[in-house]
């Protein structure tokens, strides 16, 4: 849940108003694939309900993810195929943001396309250093992922923008409660 609270932390009410308007509400059931590894998606997906599961071919399964993640972020900024695939573990309701939407808005608001890419800019900052601590060059919990609080960890312009960014994902999930999902 830290995650999404980060990102619509970065956003303001417009654009996370706009993105529950513009982006398409998908229920997906157990076992349905959202993002196929090495299949082309740029698209991002929030998920409102349930668990995800990132698996690799090779490896097999890498995380789970809850409420309030976000993925296919990656292939959204550099247009890579994924590099892993995201399976829906039970049945999923997600909002789908597409790519050619969130272009379009970025062309004629470029200051929403600032915020979007700082949001993102930090959320893989944060990824990296997290798979980075996993190989043991550093501490282990001090990612999104992570519910402890560090002493240097609290940044008071991050901290400010929770509480909103908690009221704007309250607000998108009783939006997105009434709209028909695909």
């Amino acid at each position: 849940m830290r995650k999404v609270l980060f990102i619509l932390g970065q956003l303001s009410d417009n654009d996370t108003e706009w993105m529950t308007r513009a982006g398409t509400k998908k229920f997906i059931q157990d076992g349905g694939v959202i993002i196929q590894e090495g299949v082309s998606n740029s698209d991002l997906f929030i998920l409102l309900q349930g668990t995800l599961s990132i698996e690799d071919a090779k490896i097999g399964p890498i995380a789970e993810l809850g409420t309030g993640e976000i993925v296919g972020e990656m292939s959204f900024v550099d247009n890579a195929p994924p590099s892993a695939s995201v399976i829906a573990k039970g049945d999923c309701m997600l909002l789908q943001l597409s790519h050619d939407m969130l272009e379009n808005r970025i062309e004629a608001d470029p200051a929403f396309g600032m915020r979007l890419y700082k949001a993102l800019s930090f959320f893989l900052a944060d990824r990296l250093r997290g798979t980075v601590r996993r190989f043991g060059y550093g501490e282990e919990n001090n990612t999104l992922d992570s519910d402890e609080i560090l002493a240097d960890e609290l940044d008071e312009n991050l901290l400010d923008t929770v509480s909103i960014a908690g009221d704007r994902f309250d607000r998108m999930l009783k939006q997105l409660a009434s709209a028909k999902a695909e």
